[in-house]
């Protein structure tokens, strides 16, 4: 049978890893996907107001969507209200404070088991066609889950982050009407092989978006006022970029930014990082690695200082910096293989952090099983390596093993 409806032990049910709500790597556990969703910096899962929403007891009339993968249970349409089951019943841990409506919450629940391809069906029809996922959570799926070709907005996404980024845009009418492959033709980028391309350098490239975003944010076209009018609404200096663009195009990859109060329309600066790199200063036994350490430390500083002037290349140095300091701290503990060192200390390490530190490991997908290929990647792909939000992620979880295993307080 295509579908069927079983009883299902709460406890045995999985969290879909790949959402698209919010997705994260594919390993993650029930508990990563909780992290994520109660981080909810997106207002994405919203699940306060499902809690109340739901009254006091669990609606019978809605079955959760079941695939089996193998012999496990994964929930693909459900996930919020199994999350406020695991925290109804203790299956997960959530900080101290947060509180939500009690709620009568079976052990068992009956549910849709069906095929992959059912299911998917099913998601897309509640969710993807009724408006309750953005354009481009709605992209994400029709090419990762049901094989479509990319999307221009999920091309510019992938290239630039520029959507998550600026939520502000993730909207239809962007897609629609401002994102489309002919205006993008027109200010010098273009769409080719599955990727973004452009006749601008990465600065000129990056400041174009940035007036983009920032015609849309001001409304200086929307649906009623200036349609169709967006480069006539570009500033003056974007409109000297756009007619001094050559006819060489190349592969676009930079990494845009958030929206800063007081921003002047060009100027494209990335913003200050939301973390330290490493987490904060680590106290280490004097040796190689407490060198190595001074000296990402003092790049990253550089970097901070002088990034209006360097190019959105130079965070690859740090990422891979990353990796040699694994490798230099694995030879000082007297291990043979780096993989062995990471995973054996991760669990220690990620305990040791807090809770906003490991909520920032599950945003950016750093987990037991992805690290050591994070890093590898980091090392050696240049997209991997200029995403600095992932790598000072990445940082938070190495500092916390370099403590643990180099520490100055440690035998």
């Amino acid at each position: 049978m295509d579908q069927q409806v079983r009883y299902m032990k709460l406890e045995q049910l999985v969290l879909w890893t790949e959402n698209p709500r919010d997705p994260i790597d594919k390993n993650a556990s029930n508990q990563d996907v909780v992290d994520k969703a109660l981080a909810d910096k997106e207002l994405r899962w919203a699940l306060p107001k499902l809690a109340k929403e739901m009254g006091t007891r669990y609606d019978f009339s809605e079955l959760l969507t079941v695939v089996f993968h193998g012999k496990i249970p994964v929930v693909y349409d459900g996930n919020r209200r199994v999350i406020l089951g695991f925290i109804k019943h203790a299956l997960v841990t959530v900080p101290a404070g947060i509180t939500f409506p009690s709620i009568s919450f079976p052990l068992e629940i009956p549910c849709n088991v069906c095929k992959k391809a059912v299911a998917l069906e099913n998601v897309l029809r509640k969710h993807g066609e009724s408006g309750s996922w953005h354009p481009l959570e709605r992209d994400i799926f029709l090419h990762k889950q049901m094989g479509q070709k990319k999307s221009a907005l999920l091309i510019i996404e992938e290239a630039t982050g520029l959507i998550s980024s600026n939520p502000s845009l993730n909207r239809g009418f962007v897609k629609d009407e401002i994102l489309t492959e002919e205006n993008l033709k027109k200010m010098g980028f273009s769409i080719g092989g599955q990727e973004l391309k452009t006749s601008h350098t990465d600065e000129d490239a990056r400041a174009l978006l940035t007036d983009v975003r920032h015609v849309v944010e001001t409304k200086k076209v929307t649906t009623r006022k200036q349609r169709g009018q967006l480069l006539q609404e570009l500033s003056p200096a974007s409109q000297k970029l756009i007619k001094k663009e050559s006819s060489v195009y190349r592969p676009l990859h930079i990494q845009m930014d958030t929206k800063t109060q007081g921003l002047s329309r060009l100027s494209a600066r990335t913003g200050k990082s939301r973390c330290e790199i490493f987490g904060g200063k680590l106290s280490l036994k004097q040796g190689l690695t407490n060198d190595l350490y001074r000296d990402i430390v003092d790049l990253y500083k550089f970097f901070e200082a002088n990034k209006s002037h360097l190019s959105s290349t130079f965070p690859g140095l740090i990422r891979m910096s990353l990796r040699l300091i694994a490798e230099l701290a694995t030879e000082e503990c007297g291990q043979e293989k780096m993989d062995n060192y990471l995973t054996s200390n991760y669990d220690a390490a990620k305990a040791s952090l807090s809770q906003d530190q490991r909520t920032s490991l599950s945003n950016h997908n750093v987990d037991k099983s992805s690290i050591v290929k994070l890093l590898q990647t980091g090392a050696h792909k240049y997209q991997s390596s200029t995403n600095l939000e992932q790598t000072l992620a990445l940082s938070l979880i190495v500092g916390a093993i370099l403590s643990i295993s180099l520490g100055k307080g440690n035998s």
